[in-house]
């Protein structure tokens, strides 16, 4: 799939509820300052309610660090949209960017880049169900091992691009006494880089193409008190992810039953058990007269679509798990889990904290089995539908973090981009607070991917392997007066793919000046440095880059 057709995606997740919704009307031509889609600049608002077309004109100097002492300078042109549109049973948050890099000389950048993320949720029928949709278009540097990092200003060689987009129904009602929920999506995820990565021992890795992603599941329950002092519940789902390379197969289908004991008003223990069955299978490359594998030309093994299918992982019987949920106050809310599943121990849980609209904190901790897909569409579902895109001064990408009322982002990098299954398992967390003028949004978290593959095939040399990343992503913006902001931008990325002389670590920082000329006229000036130290290459590599630029906002 094309950008272009992603670009459309991006907008129809956000603009899939923005446009049924009575606020969209309403919002049309009252975003005149400045919009929060280059770097957290505060979009002019009425409420929660934003729609900020804009155009930026932009001239830039990049100037390599290390190794060598190269200088560039191009002409970016970028055009692009902010919405945000909050109604009382739907609402939409998109931030969708095009950017063109015009270069001068034979050495020169000339690049096209498409950005951004959006989620919606569209109320079909109020408080019972509705439809929702999330993208993202992002772009990173990838390396050794697969793994990808932040992206700034790179060459196009280093560059690679991702999307993801998913859409689907949710159900939540009450039948009598017994509430219930329901969810069904469709998503697809692909990964793009011209070729499939080569070390420099000749060696391929098979990075991830694409993926198509379904997930469903029903719950059925009781409240404690309202038919048994206990609550009472039953849950069937299921997740299949179909990868593009070597045709893989994640399928993960449960049945389960939970119940849930109140130990105070605020307080109260849950225990469930059921049964799980998880496969995850593949073909085979294609293999030579002398059983070498076959590459094809884009660099990824080519696949025998009638060769039969080789079972990697195949897990069926009980499942069990035991936690707590606590609710002091409607801001507070935690659920922790541990128990057993995939054949193994399991734990996750959930932890949030609003005291206020001006602070929010969050963290989330996460086991399952995908493929990169499933990582990617299940971020973007937990993602709110009401938030604000924090965005690279300079570049304009985005890179992850989001600034959002209920504390909740999207944060990090892809991780490791092996084309292979894996067991992921993790935490991430966020925090952001206003102080008076200024706002400020912190990520972090740490990813581990056990990768799971076919005894016999291509991918067996991979099975059991681990990739580890870390990562923490800051942003802060700061008001000075009525006519002008300063907004920094921070990361650091430390990625670890199993293997010797694999690690990478990527750092940089970014801060700008943007100074309303007129209503809707924006001079800016920004600067960022950015620092890459891989070991696939026997350099480091530094970069310093500066723009000056002009934003019209429609």
């Amino acid at each position: 799939m094309r950008a272009r057709s992603f670009a459309a995606a991006l907008l129809a997740a956000g603009l899939i509820a923005a446009a049924a919704n009575p606020a969209y009307a309403q919002a049309q031509g009252q975003g005149s300052g400045q919009g929060q889609g280059q770097g957290g600049d505060t979009p002019g608002q009425r409420g929660n309610r934003v729609v900020q077309p804009y155009i930026e004109v932009g001239q830039i100097v990049s100037a390599e660090l290390s190794p060598g002492d190269d200088v560039v300078t191009f002409t970016q042109v970028a055009v692009g949209v902010d919405i945000n549109v909050q109604g009382r049973n739907s609402g939409a948050a998109v931030s969708v960017r095009y950017e063109r890099n015009i270069g001068y000389g034979d050495d020169s950048v000339d690049t096209n880049t498409i950005s951004g993320v959006a989620r919606g949720t569209l109320a079909l029928v109020p408080n019972t169900l509705s439809l929702e949709a999330g993208a993202l278009a992002s772009r990173s540097r990838i390396d050794a091992g697969g793994g990808t990092t932040a992206n700034p200003l790179v060459r196009e060689d280093a560059e690679s691009r991702i999307y993801s987009f998913y859409a689907g129904p949710s159900l939540n009602t009450r039948v009598g006494d017994v509430d219930v929920q329901g969810v069904a999506r469709v998503g697809y995820n692909r990964f793009e880089a011209d070729d499939a990565l080569v070390t420099q021992a000749g060696n391929t890795i098979d990075v991830f193409d694409d993926s198509v992603t379904y997930l469903g599941q029903l719950r059925a329950g009781v409240s404690p008190g309202e038919v048994l002092p206990v609550g009472l519940a039953v849950t069937a789902g299921g997740f299949q992810e179909d990868i593009g390379n070597l045709d893989q197969r994640v399928r993960d289908l449960f049945v389960r039953g939970d119940v849930t004991l109140p130990v105070s008003r605020t307080l109260a223990l849950v225990a469930g058990a059921g049964y799980e069955d998880v496969e995850i299978s593949s073909r085979d490359a294609v293999r030579d007269a002398n059983g070498v594998p076959v590459i094809g030309s884009d660099g990824r093994f080519v696949t025998d679509p009638n060769a039969p299918r080789r079972i990697a992982f195949d897990v069926d019987g009980l499942l069990w798990d035991v936690g707590v949920l606590w609710r002091p106050s409607s801001r507070t809310s935690l659920q922790a889990s541990v128990g057993r599943r995939y054949d193994s121990t399991t734990y996750y849980g959930t932890f949030t904290y609003v005291p206020s609209q001006r602070s929010a904190f969050a963290v989330a901790a996460y086991d399952g089995v995908s493929g990169v897909g499933g990582t990617l569409n299940n971020a973007l579902a937990g993602l709110s539908s009401d938030f604000e895109a924090i965005r690279n001064p300079v570049t304009g990408d985005f890179g992850g973090l989001v600034s959002g009322t209920e504390g909740q982002a999207l944060i990090g990098g892809v991780g490791s981009t092996r084309s292979a299954a894996f067991r992921g398992r993790g935490v991430r967390a966020s925090y952001q607070r206003t102080m008076g003028r200024t706002v400020a949004a912190l990520g972090a978290g740490y990813d581990r991917r056990t990768f799971i593959a076919a005894a016999g095939t291509v991918l067996a040399p991979v099975n059991g392997l681990t990739d580890e990343s870390y990562y923490v992503i800051g942003g802060l913006t700061r008001q000075i007066g009525q006519d002008a902001n300063i907004t920094t931008n921070a990361y650091v990325n430390w990625f670890n793919a199993a293997g010797n002389n694999n690690d990478v670590t990527a750092m940089g920082a970014s801060a700008a000046y943007n100074q309303s000329i007129t209503q809707r006229l924006v001079g800016r000036a920004a600067i960022a440095v950015d620092y890459f130290d891989s070991e696939f290459t026997a350099q480091d590599f530094a970069f310093a880059t500066a723009l000056v630029g002009l934003r019209y906002n429609f």
